[in-house]
């Protein structure tokens, strides 16, 4: 018999049974593909002259692969990894649904971000996105906007 969920407003909570830690802890094949790809992404980047602040930046909102100061602008970047370009690629994957969760866990990160790097700051934001297929790196300046 499944729990019944709270009711609007209700502050029960519900225990969920505990994972063990050699289960929880060992990522899937995806998973260290996805890793590698970001710090790939990462290296690359701050090759190009960025400055990789954070990675990994996980809310209810959705996840924040990199941020980076590109200047006096905040990036957030969405790392996306195919092997071959069939069904549209890496840069087709980015669609507008996903758009809409990086926008709002961007949203959710931002005033965070502002005080931990940039004294409280408000920056100019920008979307990119870098696309890692078949050995090469794209990567796509403002990809996506509000």
């Amino acid at each position: 018999m499944s729990p019944r969920l709270p009711q609007r407003g209700c502050c029960r909570s519900y225990l969920i049974p505990a994972v063990p830690a050699t289960i929880a802890m060992t990522p899937s094949p995806t998973q260290n593909t996805g890793h590698r790809s970001e710090t790939r992404a990462a290296l690359w980047l701050e090759q190009q002259g960025l400055r990789v602040l954070e990675r990994n930046l996980l809310c209810r909102a959705g996840e924040i692969d990199l941020v980076a100061l590109d200047g006096e602008v905040l990036v957030f970047v969405e790392v996306r990894h195919r092997r071959s370009a069939s069904h549209g690629g890496a840069a087709a994957s980015v669609n507008r649904g996903k758009q809409r969760r990086l926008l709002r866990a961007a949203g959710y990160f931002l005033p965070r971000l502002a005080r931990r790097h940039l004294a409280g700051r408000l920056p100019a934001c920008r979307f990119d996105v870098v696309c890692l297929e078949a050995g090469r790196i794209q990567w796509i300046r403002h990809a996506f906007t509000e």
